[in-house]
């Protein structure tokens, strides 16, 4: 099952910030109005891609696909399924970290590894992860993940989400800001060019930097919860798909940006309506 992500560093302060924009090698900048449904971003052509619609009816499925509630125009699913007919879908992908059933699957030398050379886990996920320290090891996990990429593309959806861009925050300081930028930009680049448009998930500290790395829009895990819907907002213009994972959560994700962004209520474990832990609630 794919992980459901809740981010693990909140509230960074403005001194961390100005070390991450350094380590990203970005200063502060301006970015332009994100454009309407059914148009393209900014160097439009053969890279040209459709954006989410903005304050759209959303419905988080990847823990198993479902038919959508009515109403829903926007629905995010594991890369293993198939896109919800007549809907704007988002593709997810776990491009920063090996989950593990998948695991023995990757090259050793692409799992992170420590001086000892134990590979770096993700305890919460018990995920490895991935090694995109050099631009070489970069460009080989990006061509990997830029497969699940492509068969989002074949199968009709419209846009990709990759998961945990916030790894180097767990990586014991291996990975940096850095390299999380130059890496989802390969990645944006892939996407780009198979016509998807490509989310931020978390990582609202590098949301200011959206527009240097190519993202398109984002998914934010419980930033009414913890205060970050504003951010994102402010650098998405809006275009901000917000998972809610409890009712206070909820209360101040709609209570600030009930009438601009995608806002939906869902239980941790994302699981289907079959299931006693379902919950899915807009209100």
């Amino acid at each position: 099952m794919p992980d459901t992500r809740v981010s693990l560093v909140r509230g960074t302060a403005a001194a961390a910030l100005t070390l991450v924009l350094a380590l990203a090698g970005c200063g502060a900048g301006g970015d332009t109005e994100a454009s309407p449904k059914g148009s393209a971003p900014a160097g439009s052509g053969k890279d040209a891609v459709e954006l989410p619609p903005l304050h759209a009816d959303f419905d988080y499925q990847i823990g198993g696909a479902y038919p959508p509630p009515a109403g829903v125009r926007v629905v995010s699913r594991d890369r293993a399924a198939s896109p919800a007919p007549g809907l704007y879908n988002v593709c997810y992908v776990n491009a920063f970290q090996a989950q593990p059933q998948e695991r023995g699957q990757w090259p050793a030398d692409l799992l992170l590894r420590d001086a000892r050379g134990k590979v770096v886990v993700d305890e919460d996920w018990d995920e490895a992860l991935l090694d995109i320290r050099t631009p070489a090891k970069r460009k080989r996990v990006a061509e990997r993940v830029g497969r699940w990429i492509d068969d989002c593309a074949d199968k009709g959806f419209d846009a990709v989400e990759p998961d945990n861009y916030d790894s180097y925050t767990r990586s014991h300081r291996l990975l940096t800001a850095g390299d999380a930028t130059a890496f989802i930009t390969l990645l944006s680049a892939r996407a780009h060019a198979r016509h998807l448009a490509i989310g931020q998930k978390n990582t609202v500290e590098l949301a200011g930097v959206r527009a240097r790395t190519g993202l398109d829009f984002a998914v934010a895990e419980e930033c009414g919860e913890y205060d970050e819907c504003g951010e994102y907002a402010k650098a998405f213009h809006d275009r901000v798909l917000v998972v809610e994972y409890t009712d206070s959560g909820l209360r101040k994700a709609r209570s600030g940006y009930g009438d601009r962004l995608s806002i939906v209520r869902r239980d941790v474990l994302v699981s289907t309506p079959d299931s006693a832990d379902y919950v899915r609630r807009t209100r």
